[in-house]
């Protein structure tokens, strides 16, 4: 069952929604109604160029990775020791959405998802301080990240983007290696991937997961 939002802010049980996790069409995109999601396991997803209203997902099974079991291979350390790139956090958010929307060509595939209103909505919740950025950089140039929600105890990840190999996952470690150090509890991958289960990913259930939220 799916449900359709309206102008007030309520979501609807997420046992009640689709196989795939899908469970309510409809309402806005503002900060209000996205910190109500997140704190409650909900994310928009939707292709912009064919649909008008947010699609809104809570899928009973989570992908997360804890901080203290992030995955590093060998290659990876390697790599790190060569501080051939730099790290930092919130330095140019606006750089990392619209790298994450524009990078191989992401904007013009058909079921392209990061667009206009929620570079717009995410923005505007990195101002208010939900939402925060890890950024890549080879000298000037940014060449890789990750953005995402900072709720609670939790960082909800969006998207992550990749110029030169392996970009992301140094702004993921760098994400989890911070977390653990502020005591933060997991980061919401939304889907397995084979990054994600490469880096220490697992799944957990949807009681689990709000239980580390609360």
């Amino acid at each position: 069952m799916v449900w359709q939002l309206d102008e007030e802010l309520w979501f609807p049980n997420p046992r009640w929604g689709e196989e795939d996790g899908l469970v309510a069409i409809g309402g806005d995109l503002s900060p209000e109604r996205l910190v109500l999601a997140y704190s409650n396991g909900f994310f928009p997803w939707y292709a912009y160029q064919m649909e008008r209203e947010p699609h809104w997902y809570c899928p009973l099974d989570r992908y997360v990775i804890f901080p203290d079991e992030i995955h590093i291979s060998h290659s990876m350390r390697q790599l790190l020791k060569q501080q051939k790139y730099e790290i930092t956090v919130n330095q140019d958010f606006d750089g990392v959405i619209r790298g994450c929307s524009v990078a191989q060509g992401r904007n013009e595939e058909n079921g392209a998802w990061l667009g206009p209103d929620i570079i717009e909505a995410f923005t505007r919740l990195h101002r208010l301080g939900y939402a925060a950025s890890v950024e890549v950089w080879d000298g000037q140039r940014l060449v890789g990240g990750l953005y995402g929600v900072t709720l609670r105890n939790a960082f909800f990840g969006e998207s992550m983007f990749s110029l030169v190999p392996n970009a992301s996952k140094l702004a993921l470690i760098h994400l989890a290696k911070a977390m653990a150090q502020i005591g933060g509890r997991f980061i919401d991958c939304q889907f397995e991937t084979p990054l994600f289960r490469s880096m220490g990913g697992r799944h957990i259930t949807y009681d689990e997961y709000m239980k580390l939220i609360d």
